[in-house]
């Protein structure tokens, strides 16, 4: 979004403080981009739950954003080979766009995480949808200055259901 200031007789458009900040936040990350605005999350999010039901897999439910550094610096490590791998084995990974944490607050809600404090929040999920790391789930909004074997083991701690 942009407004107009006329100075020293010249009109100029300037970007506003938060299309500024969003503009950085994709150059920083520009590999990750997995936040849709238009995806119909409840759809993938019952989807999702069922494919791990037959495959044994954990949901992992990421919330966030592509204008937040964190939720694209998450989104990019999950990109790498090391995590792909161990991910594609163990889950059923499913972005949702929160927006400015002002959309798709009810998915959080409905799995026991009251409001999004900060982005990405991220839900580890069984197959029935039970909420495995609540206390962990809100506290991911540093991933992109974590160390990538704390991440990688983090995730990898997660054990499919028997």
């Amino acid at each position: 979004m942009k407004y107009l200031i006329f100075a020293f007789g010249l009109l100029l458009a300037v970007p506003t403080f938060a299309a500024a900040s969003a503009e950085k936040a994709e150059a920083e990350h520009p590999e990750a981009k997995p936040y849709k605005k238009s995806a119909k999350a409840t759809k993938n999010i019952d989807a999702a739950l069922a494919r791990a039901a037959v495959s044994d897999k954990r949901v992992l439910l990421v919330m966030g954003a592509n204008w937040c550094h964190d939720s694209r610096g998450l989104a990019g490590w999950f990109e790498q080979p090391r995590f792909a791998a161990m991910l594609e084995a163990k889950y059923e990974i499913i972005y949702v766009d929160v927006g400015h944490r002002d959309r798709n607050i009810d998915i959080a809600q409905r799995f026991g995480i009251e409001e999004i404090k900060g982005t990405p929040t991220v839900l580890v999920l069984s197959p029935r949808g039970a909420l495995l790391n609540p206390k962990s789930a809100p506290t991911w909004r540093n991933a992109a200055s974590r160390d990538e074997d704390d991440i990688f083991t983090y995730f990898d701690q997660f054990t499919p259901e028997l």
